[in-house]
């Protein structure tokens, strides 16, 4: 895999996890994800899979391919770290969900649980259109107290309450194509 470049790179505190570590762990949820799906319906078809953008893109995008099931794919924007923020905003839907819910069998998938607040929402109007079932699946879940009462179904890690980026995560929109998931010096941060 090519490595970031040196500039990028200067940014970083410390490697928090590895991409190893990531393709591990990724792998894993993939294949416990393809069980239970294989149990939940006997009609692949039923499947739709709610990535929120655009810190989930690059996780979504491994574990799908642990998924040999036929599935569509139906992509929410929901904003919650405006620009330098480092802290959650609230959450924000912009644009709409995927249509056609329901009696589906729904996977909303997102990058980090940090308060809750954004899979709470997703997974609220997921509701409403009436899917057979919704799961939720995080690749990261803060240790932090004070979030919404939300538990996931699969989590990938259980990390410190610290601001990460890379695989996907971002700070002002950068630092998503760092492959692993680093924590950022405090001067890359102003």
């Amino acid at each position: 895999m090519p490595r970031p470049a040196l500039a990028m790179l200067n940014d970083v505190d410390r490697i928090l996890i590895s991409h190893d570590r990531i393709a591990a762990r990724v792998a894993e949820i993939g294949r416990a994800l393809a069980r239970d799906l294989d149990a939940l319906s006997e009609h692949p078809d039923e499947i739709v899979l709610v990535p929120i953008l655009t810190g989930a893109i690059v996780f979504v995008a491994d574990l799908i391919r642990y998924l040999p099931h036929k599935l569509r794919i139906g992509l929410v924007s929901v904003s919650s770290y405006p620009g330098r923020s480092i802290a959650s905003k609230g959450a924000l839907i912009r644009g709409s969900l995927p249509d056609r819910l329901a009696g589906k069998h729904v996977l909303i998938i997102d990058d980090i649980l940090d308060t809750g607040q954004t899979l709470a929402l997703v997974r609220s109007i997921v509701i409403e259109h009436g899917p057979a079932d919704v799961r939720t699946c995080v690749l990261l879940r803060k240790q932090r107290s004070g979030a919404a009462a939300i538990e996931p179904d699969y989590v990938g890690f259980d990390i410190p309450d610290r601001f990460v980026v890379g695989y996907g995560l971002d700070y002002n929109d950068y630092y998503r194509n760092l492959p692993d998931l680093v924590t950022l010096r405090a001067e890359a941060m102003r």
